[in-house]
């Protein structure tokens, strides 16, 4: 499916790992004209600079760390080229690791981290809208924090098989090495966290969509998402 016109509004998109969101809102914003931004990445690029203070992610100086570390973020929104950076350093790679997946779920969990970042997020939402007119959101709290009121609203999920099988073939296309047994367990483990935190818990809103992606390919879920934004009038 094809559409013309551009993306007008926000399209949130919400999910546990491994269910695809980051490749699917990619390409929804790039077929539509729109920004697109990867919030899982700005969370991970602080774990990052958690990390590389010396610390673990679980002492009491992580959240001074991690919130100061905001001011050094720069998300690049363009979905032909996303990229996040840390004090002007490109940490794509870097921040996909294993150091930084056992860590990020505990420094997300903070309330002045997620805070911090939800004021940022919004301020790269509106730059967004006021630049191209729309922009496609991905993360674990976008329709039910950080963009409440957004117009649509998506909740990806699969089973937790078949996200470890994504996350390894992930994994392995990076060059990184990948057990499957570990990545479930990693899966599980991150699900548990995620879904548990005191300060915005992955869930689905309630005027969620929620779209299983178990035996749909990439194209199939992308081809549903444009039919959805065609059909609430977001692109013209």
């Amino acid at each position: 499916m094809r559409v013309t016109g551009r993306l007008h509004g926000v399209v949130a998109m919400d999910g546990p790992s491994g269910t695809g969101k980051s490749t699917v809102s990619r390409r929804l914003a790039a077929a539509c004209g729109a920004a697109y931004l990867d919030t899982g990445a700005m969370y991970r690029a602080l774990t990052l600079a958690v990390l590389r203070s010396g610390l673990e992610g679980t002492e009491s100086d992580t959240e001074k760390v991690a919130v100061a570390a905001v001011a050094d973020l720069e998300s690049v929104t363009d979905p032909s080229a996303p990229a996040i950076r840390l004090s002007g350093e490109d940490v794509e790679s870097e921040i996909r690791g294993a150091a930084v997946t056992s860590a990020v779920s505990a420094v997300s969990a903070i309330p002045a981290v997620r805070a911090a970042l939800v004021e940022r997020q919004r301020v790269l939402i509106d730059e967004a809208i006021t630049g191209c007119g729309g922009i496609v959101v991905e993360g674990r709290d976008i329709g039910s924090v950080v963009v409440p009121d957004a117009p649509l609203k998506v909740y990806l999920t699969a089973s937790e098989d078949v996200r470890a099988a994504r996350r390894e073939a992930q994994d392995r296309k990076a060059g990184r090495a990948a057990d499957h047994a570990a990545v479930l367990a990693d899966v599980r483990r991150r699900d548990e966290l995620d879904s548990t935190r005191k300060t915005s818990p992955l869930h689905a809103a309630p005027d969620a969509l929620v779209l299983d992606t178990d035996g749909l390919s990439v194209d199939d879920v992308l081809t549903e998402l444009l039919r959805l934004v065609t059909d609430r009038g977001m692109v013209t």
